[in-house]
């Protein structure tokens, strides 16, 4: 598995297994299957600018497209979302499935001691337990986490659930339109402060790198869904908590665009949850900062 491919530029730190429960922030019900814009809202056609000058070299250049209306989640795809497929289907996810190509994902380390910044072995792991049951190897769970994203799903597994409830993955130009919420050109999803009035508006690493996550933005690793404000387009979590997939190939055969950061980006290290930011995720391999949402490219509201 290309686990330095995969994870490279996304670092933090997640949280332990044994944490107390956090609250959900959003209220959230399984969508209608029978509606296929059940839980998702409408994004309007427009011109958007993708990428950045301003900080690494795969955001460059700066380009526009075209986008058509779409409708898309309203927030990244839940657990309890997930089980109600698998329930259905009898899906099995690529990290729950035996062979010398699937089976596991990527864990982070907790409370490890970086001495080569450029080995980002030194805090990740490859745990052949891990799945979306059980994000950090088998001794963690999602019991009691129906609202939080769903993670450890490699490309197809969303494309899966995507395809099962008529809907698709968003193609990059339309995942940075969406994210963008109207503010075209904005260093982030909510405009170009960092921090504006002093809030915290997305789910994204505070504290010493890589050691300790302080969860000043009230988080300490990966947050239920809808904790911080929307966006324009009243979207949540489009910056921060979660790495989403894209139907877009990367350069590099095998592997597909992924948007919008996680929970492990810090200012200091990855500075990746902002709109313009992408990385290459391996098709083949799932961790436990990468999720997704879908859309559906259905007629624009009466």
């Amino acid at each position: 598995m290309a686990l330095a491919a995969l994870l490279s530029g996304m670092a933090g730190l997640a949280a332990c297994s044994d944490e107390p429960a956090i609250e959900a922030c959003l209220p959230v019900t399984l969508p209608d299957p029978a509606a296929p814009a059940s839980g998702m809202i409408w994004v309007p056609a427009g011109t958007v600018q993708l990428g950045s000058e301003d900080f690494f070299p795969e955001e460059r250049p700066v380009r526009s497209a075209d986008v058509d209306g779409f409708w898309i989640g309203i927030h990244e795809v839940t657990n309890g979302e997930f089980a109600a497929f698998v329930e259905a289907t009898g899906y099995v996810t690529l990290a729950e499935r035996e062979g010398p190509d699937a089976g596991g994902g990527g864990v982070f380390g907790p409370g490890v001691q970086v001495r080569d910044w450029s080995d980002i072995r030194t805090w990740w792991r490859f745990d052949p337990r891990a799945s979306w049951r059980h994000p950090q190897g088998r001794s963690s769970t999602i019991e009691g986490r129906d609202s939080w994203p769903v993670v450890q799903i490699a490309y197809e597994d969303a494309l899966a659930y995507a395809r099962w409830r008529g809907h698709d993955l968003p193609r990059e130009a339309e995942w940075e339109h969406a994210a963008r919420g109207g503010i075209d050109g904005a260093l982030y999803v909510w405009g170009d402060e960092m921090r504006p009035d002093g809030a915290y508006m997305a789910n994204h690493w505070q504290g010493a790198f890589p050691v300790q996550d302080s969860g000043a933005d009230g988080h300490a690793g990966l947050a239920p869904v809808g904790c911080y404000a929307p966006n324009g387009y009243g979207l949540y979590d489009m910056a921060g908590n979660v790495w989403e997939w894209t139907q877009d190939e990367w350069e590099q055969p095998g592997f597909r665009v992924i948007k919008g950061g996680s929970f492990l980006c810090s200012d200091s290290y990855c500075h990746r949850y902002r709109p313009a930011a992408r990385q290459p995720g391996d098709e083949r391999f799932s961790t436990e900062h990468l999720g997704f949402r879908t859309i559906w490219r259905g007629p624009a509201p009466d």
